[in-house]
């Protein structure tokens, strides 16, 4: 196991981790589209000048770009690589028109833009359901086996042997949702429900937040409450059972996400907790320093999170198209053109205004600022 990613490691595991999930989401458009009746013009991993393609007895042109930042799925009548409708796709032959995407019904449409987060999700359930039969799921119960001293626990009176049943309202089935359900709340108050022998008790908490750093020298915060469990419980699963579970994993974290969004819009996280690529590559480089196993886990948690990115209604994102697909089907017409290019560049601008904060904190996250200043200084 390596100590510390070098830059040419973390690069490569950069792209090992993103090659495969930018290929399964496109494939996703792709597959979906050649269902439907709907020709690709072009497939392609990374953007840019191509370096390396081919095209298909179908006329499909596969080709990587030198920016593997990325890719895109081009159909036939699409002006560019966000599926914008070329202004000509009516004077297209007409049996060349009945294989553009924008001559196909609404619903098709939106199925062909939904199946590549949807392929993105149904991956991250696989490598969970692979990992499941693998080692077992967990089925520690939520049962307290130790009370930390000075703990939010021990301030609350929790005792060896209460059973969590419930925090915030939300059920808790095994040991492992506990600090799942309190993590990432930056320590604002837990109601937890207990099962203390034949009685039920309601008690009121604030998790303390507390601030930890990896072996890479990585600082995060999370919230707490003091308590472990006892024995770890590991359950043989079939697998039925394995994807039951990936699939639960999967949601888990796309509500976890979800909340995480929550707070950087509300302002209760600050704006310099986000990371874009290369916060990404870096983080690529260490969990492939720590094993296979990490590193395919890491590739789980990264898919979900492009699935769930690609699904905010942000024009240029396919939660966009799929907002516009739907004032289609209700108003049975699709949105005025100019509504369609304000909301493009509304989309376009906000995209580059998070691009632009997520690169200059993973410039800052890598030590870029510190080293300036220091030379500046």
């Amino acid at each position: 196991m390596l100590e510390s990613p070098g830059f040419l490691f973390t690069i490569l595991a950069f792209l090992v981790v993103l090659g495969p999930l930018v290929f399964v989401h496109e494939y996703g458009h792709y597959i979906v589209g050649r269902w439907c009746g709907v020709k690709a013009d072009t497939f392609s991993i990374g953007f840019g000048r191509k370096i390396l393609g081919w095209t298909d007895k179908r006329g499909t042109e596969w080709k990587i770009g030198w920016l593997p930042l990325g890719g895109y799925v081009q159909f036939a009548g699409d002006r560019d690589a966000v599926s914008q409708p070329d202004a000509n796709w009516h004077n297209m032959p007409a049996e060349e028109r009945s294989h553009s995407f924008p001559a196909q019904p609404v619903w098709k449409r939106a199925l062909i833009v939904l199946a590549g987060p949807v392929t993105n999700f149904l991956f991250a359930i696989a490598i969970f359901a692979a990992f499941n039969m693998a080692s077992g799921v967990p089925t520690t119960p939520p049962v307290v086996g130790a009370v930390e001293p000075g703990s939010a626990a021990e301030a609350a009176d929790l005792r060896v042997g209460d059973r969590i049943v419930a925090i915030n309202g939300g059920a808790i089935e095994k040991f492992d949702d506990i600090p799942m359900a309190v993590a990432f709340d930056l320590g604002k108050p837990a109601e937890l429900a207990i099962q203390r022998g034949g009685e039920r008790i309601d008690v009121l908490l604030r998790p303390r937040v507390i601030t930890e750093t990896d072996r890479f020298g990585n600082k995060g915060e999370r919230a707490v409450i003091g308590i472990r469990s006892g024995e770890i419980a590991l359950e043989p699963v079939n697998p039925l059972a394995a994807v039951q579970a990936g699939a639960a994993q999967t949601w888990g974290i796309v509500r976890l996400t979800g909340d995480i969004l929550g707070q950087f819009l509300t302002g209760q996280r600050s704006v310099k907790e986000m990371g874009g690529p290369l916060k990404i590559a870096k983080q690529s480089g260490e969990m492939a320093t720590l094993g296979l196993s990490s590193l395919i886990f890491f590739v789980a948690f990264v898919s979900i999170n492009l699935g769930f990115i690609n699904l905010l209604p942000l024009p240029m994102l396919d939660g966009g198209h799929l907002l516009f697909y739907g004032y289609e089907a209700i108003r049975r017409r699709p949105a005025p053109p100019q509504a369609q290019e304000w909301a493009f560049r509304f989309g376009f601008a906000v995209i580059v205004t998070l691009m632009l904060v997520v690169t200059f904190n993973d410039l800052g996250s890598i030590g870029v600022w510190d080293r300036i200043a220091r030379l500046i200084g």
